[in-house]
């Protein structure tokens, strides 16, 4: 599974590091730093985490490339 975060859009609330803490740490403060790739084995921590952002900066997609869960979109 394939993950972006808008970068721009995360205010550093720390949900996902703490949801998936092998996927997402936060670096300081406000720096996020994440695996692009993550393993499927961490897919129900993943998709809780990207929820669970409150300002829905994770994107998560399928090997495909389909969108599974999260948005960086206008409406959102």
């Amino acid at each position: 599974m394939r993950l972006v975060v808008d970068l721009n859009r995360c205010q550093g609330y720390a949900q996902c590091a703490f949801l998936a803490p092998d996927v997402f740490a936060m670096h300081g403060d406000e720096a996020l730093l994440y695996k692009p790739h993550a393993d499927e084995t961490q897919r129900e921590q993943v998709m809780r985490a990207a929820a669970a952002c409150p300002v829905q900066a994770i994107l998560v997609e399928d090997d495909h490339g389909d969108a599974a869960v999260g948005g960086r979109g206008a409406d959102r």
